[in-house]
């Protein structure tokens, strides 16, 4: 399998952007001062006019991991408003007050959008368990990513953890999705575990800002060009990179 890159995008011109720079998905989120809520729905279908992309949608009210039944409710009505608008697939994820996965909460709200992919976002990096919490992440349907950088303080962080998790349990490897501060010094590593997915937010913006510039073709290019010599270098030898 080919690498995958998926580009966060904020505005119609960080899409036509990464598009540009070769991206392959976008992650469609606002306020990244709270780690990525919920655009707008005009948002959603201005993008939607400038890029074939697929696009993923951030459901998640709040910069807590928590919910209840009341904004659950609320995520529903606009994860259908979000379809209507183009949308390909949705990133989310809860916890429950004890640090562990809400199984009830995802579940309820994923099966409102059956048959839509979606990713569970950083949530993971957050509970206390890692090995039991992706054994509930398996039992969810339509579930097909997981975006995790292996500590809620980064990649550079989590490397060692993600590397392991990676090569023991290839079936985590095939929906995890590397992001959180990934730099491309970390890329060889997870890959050589096993990892095919990255995920990008900040590294492909002038500066790292998410309020003073857009997306960067250009720093989107040199992502794809690293992930296109390790997918040549992997299909070269026969083995991974």
């Amino acid at each position: 399998m080919g690498s995958l890159l998926e580009v966060i995008a904020l505005h119609p011109a960080d899409a036509e952007a990464a598009q540009e720079g070769g991206a392959d998905r976008l992650e469609l989120c606002a306020s990244m001062e709270a780690d990525g809520l919920c655009p707008s729905v005009s948002t959603v279908s201005a993008i939607r006019r400038v890029t074939d992309l697929p696009l993923r949608v951030m459901l998640r009210l709040s910069d807590s991991f928590t919910t209840n039944g009341a904004e659950l409710n609320r995520l529903t009505a606009m994860a259908q408003s979000y379809l209507s608008a183009g949308a390909d697939g949705f990133v989310l994820g809860f916890l429950t007050p004890d640090n562990e996965v809400d199984a009830e909460a995802v579940a309820a709200l994923a099966s409102t959008f059956a048959g839509t992919p979606w990713t569970f976002h950083r949530a993971i990096d957050a509970v206390l368990e890692q090995r039991p919490a992706w054994r509930t992440l398996r039992s969810f349907q339509g579930l097909d990513c997981v975006l995790t950088a292996g500590s809620s303080l980064g990649v550079e962080h989590g490397l060692d953890d993600l590397c392991k998790l990676a090569k023991e349990e290839p079936q985590v490897a095939s929906v995890m999705m590397a992001g959180g501060s990934l730099r491309p010094e970390h890329v060889p590593w997870l890959y050589g575990s096993g990892v095919r997915r990255f995920h990008v937010g900040s590294s492909v913006r002038q500066d790292g800002s998410w309020t003073k510039a857009y997306v960067n073709s250009r720093f989107v290019r040199s992502w794809r060009n690293l992930l296109d010599a390790q997918d040549s270098r992997s299909d070269d030898t026969g083995v991974q990179a």
